[in-house]
């Protein structure tokens, strides 16, 4: 079994040395540069790049430089998809977004993890574990969100969150660790306020 094939099966897998994933790494990274060196307006071959570094782009989108992932090929769009400044995705696993999805500065979603005792660490081993963003989701600036997790749709996420554990729909959380911190109801068309 190849280290792509142990990486997609989310058992521990070779992310350091094996030459396969590290040129994989390095052509999407190449086209993320190429991306983030591109004017802001000059959004058609903004497109045409993100099309050719992400395994599903539908409809309209938005990715907002500098962005980072580590393949791309495991990051899924849906439509009218929102990522502003500084979004990165170690996307060792799959990635899914819904449509509507609204994401603020400086938030990284991470599938790789690796583990806790230093010799199969240092052996260069990980795990990835897929993430999972319903419809409808807004999420706030800084907000990290870590492997195996499942954010719900009509969500928003505060700002600064570190989400470990899964989100239900239509709820607002927030924190370190993030929880849960109130439904949303009808009353919040009436106001402005995440909170």
């Amino acid at each position: 079994m190849t280290e792509k094939e142990k990486m997609q099966k989310q058992m521990l897998y070779d992310a350091n040395y094996d030459k396969d994933l590290l040129r994989e790494r390095t052509k999407a990274k190449d086209l993320c540069y190429q991306y983030n060196q591109l004017r802001p307006s000059d959004e058609q071959e903004q497109q045409v790049l993100m099309k050719q570094l992400l395994g599903k782009a539908s409809g309209t989108f938005c990715i907002v430089a500098p962005f980072w992932c580590d393949y791309g090929y495991n990051i899924e769009i849906g439509e009218n998809f929102f990522a502003n400044h500084n979004t990165v995705i170690l996307d060792g696993a799959k990635v899914i977004f819904g449509d509507n999805v609204f994401i603020a500065p400086n938030c990284g979603f991470y599938t790789a993890g690796h583990p806790i005792d230093f010799e199969r660490r240092n052996k260069g081993l990980e795990y990835a574990y897929p993430i999972t963003v319903g419809n409808n989701v807004w999420i706030g600036a800084g907000v990290q969100v870590m492997p195996r997790v499942t954010i719900g749709s009509n969500v928003v996420i505060g700002g600064g969150s570190v989400v470990v554990k899964d989100i239900p729909n239509n709820s607002v959380a927030a924190g370190n660790p993030c929880k849960v911190i109130r439904a949303i109801t009808d009353e919040d068309k009436k106001t402005c306020w995440d909170r």
